[in-house]
């Protein structure tokens, strides 16, 4: 297993203390590895093997542990008298009203509690209900850039960064299309079946969605349109054309259900002058580049879009609060916030003409505070500055440890 220190750390910083930890994300984001790099994080500490259970329900072991009571006796008939018991529950959300578990446990018992999930059973009002206060969630995500090289590196000879990006792009961050070399036909492969479990598992037998055809044409048009605003109706006059009639409100209803399952990251437009969050013309991100590819195939025009997407899910790991920026009439591609810090970003693919570079740093320059200001891009440019505005190429600002 290959350490991913960006959430051993933040989550080891809750071992031990009343809060069950929730460890969410997309199917194959790497949780499960996560719970056993936390395992041996606990062994380092001092816990014997006694000390430690680990339970995976989506094993065909615990089939006939369905629901909460048969699940509270077997968890109790296993727990260690003479000290603490770490509990690592793995795919919990396979057992229904595991919250009444875990709150019952967390009360009567000498535990530390750890569960991951991978849809919106994970989300629901009965985790507020049953663990109100009583829990700290954490989104895993993909692989990073950085951590992608760190997987990379042990299968494969990589290129210098700014060259290994175009490959991340592509090739994407799930976990399991690095464990060796593919060909980026076989990395589309594992994703694609990712994509049909999350779609067909979480999404259409979960929900009882009927026309599975109208969920993934709104699947297509919104991983086709990664980075640009649009709206309900925009989504539901282009199935109009193809002569499918939906309302608006459906549309909503799927757009939330692709959220849940963490296919899709939606991002809120922010009004600059006014600091305010606007409730029109959103954004929608992916989970990983590399679905776009398995599901539309790989095309050079999207590469623009894909970068956007990439550093947009890096501020998100880093913890910030993501929107797009509104100021007057521009768009700043991203406003990000956590606690007193404040990014704006411009990214683009390459300043090619002193029109798209007044374009790119105008707006900008047209924020008037003190908060730090990157334009990001993959092209070749001289100098770092522009008018005290940070130029960085995107695979530095990836790997960068300054914000």
């Amino acid at each position: 297993m290959i350490n991913r220190p960006i959430y051993i750390n933040k989550i080891m910083s809750y071992a031990d203390t009343p809060f069950v930890k929730i460890l969410t994300g997309i199917r194959r984001c790497g949780k499960s590895t996560i719970l056993k790099l936390l395992m041996d994080e606990m062994k380092k500490r001092g816990a014997n093997d006694n000390q430690i259970l680990h339970y995976s329900f989506d094993s065909l072991e615990y089939e006939d542990i369905k629901t909460a009571k048969p699940l509270f006796e077997y968890l109790k008939q296993h727990l260690f008298l003479d000290g603490k018991t770490y509990l690592f529950l793995d795919e919990i959300q396979e057992v229904k009203s595991w919250e009444k578990v875990v709150n019952s446990l967390m009360t009567d018992y000498n535990v530390d509690i750890y569960v991951t999930g991978s849809n919106s059973r994970m989300l629901s009002s009965e985790i507020s209900t049953y663990l109100t206060g009583r829990y700290v969630s954490f989104r895993i995500y993909p692989l990073s850039f950085s951590e992608y090289i760190t997987f990379r590196k042990e299968h494969t000879e990589i290129l210098e960064p700014h060259i290994e990006l175009a490959n991340y792009l592509r090739l994407g961050g799930f976990p399991a299309v690095h464990l060796q070399k593919y060909t980026p036909d076989e990395v589309y492969t594992i994703v694609k079946d990712i994509y049909n479990s999350t779609i067909f598992t979480d999404i259409v037998r979960r929900n009882q969605i009927r026309k599975v055809d109208q969920l993934e044409r709104i699947v297509k048009f919104t991983f086709d349109n990664v980075g640009r605003t649009f709206s309900a109706a925009s989504i539901s006059k282009y199935l109009k054309s193809e002569n499918r009639v939906i309302d608006n409100e459906t549309v909503y209803n799927y757009l939330s259900k692709l959220e849940s399952a963490y296919i899709l990251h939606r991002c809120s437009r922010f009004d600059v002058q006014g600091k305010e969050i606007l409730k029109t013309q959103e954004k929608f991100y992916l989970a990983d580049p590399a679905l776009r590819y398995s599901v539309l195939g790989y095309s050079s025009d999207s590469v623009a879009a894909m970068l956007e997407n990439v550093v947009y899910l890096e501020l998100l790991r880093r913890g910030y609060d993501v929107f797009v920026g509104k100021l007057d009439n521009a768009e700043i591609d991203y406003v990000a916030t956590k606690q007193e810090n404040k990014l704006y970003i411009q990214v683009t693919q390459e300043i090619s003409s002193p029109e798209t570079e007044k374009r790119e740093y105008g707006r900008l320059l047209g924020i008037r505070d003190n908060y730090p200001k990157y334009v990001l891009r993959t092209d070749v440019f001289a100098g770092g500055n522009y008018e005290g505005i940070k130029t960085m190429h995107i695979a530095d600002f990836l790997l960068s440890n300054e914000y």
